[in-house]
């Protein structure tokens, strides 16, 4: 699944080698208007949750604590169904998880399209 699902910042152009583009971030992107997005889902019940997102604060010394504590929190059923539909959706067509964050090699997208191939 890993060649079917990518990862990069939503504020990059949308091209054709998207596929499907999902934004996961919880809040939407500051200064992005939903044309110029171009997003075919958002699934914000996908994003870690507040309290993670703050205790991370995209340090990058933090990722690998801060991916085994999102995998966790992917366990709970908050986040079932929009976990089912991002398989559903990664199981039929290429899927790009988009989010703001600058540092997208260290971010939720990262961890989720890992967590994906792994799935």
């Amino acid at each position: 699944m890993t060649a079917r699902v990518a990862y990069r910042r939503i504020y990059e152009e949308a091209t054709p080698q998207d596929g499907k583009r999902v934004l996961v971030d919880r809040l939407w992107p500051r200064g992005m208007s939903k044309e110029r997005a171009e997003l075919d889902e958002w699934l914000r019940d996908v994003a870690p949750s507040a309290d993670l997102r703050r205790w991370y604060h995209h340090d990058p010394q933090r990722y690998d604590e801060f991916r085994r504590r999102y995998y966790a929190e992917l366990e709970d059923s908050d986040h079932e169904t929009a976990l089912w539909r991002l398989r559903d959706l990664a199981a039929h067509d290429k899927v790009t998880l988009l989010t703001a964050t600058k540092d997208v090699d260290h971010s939720e997208a990262a961890a989720l399209a890992q967590w994906l191939d792994g799935a």
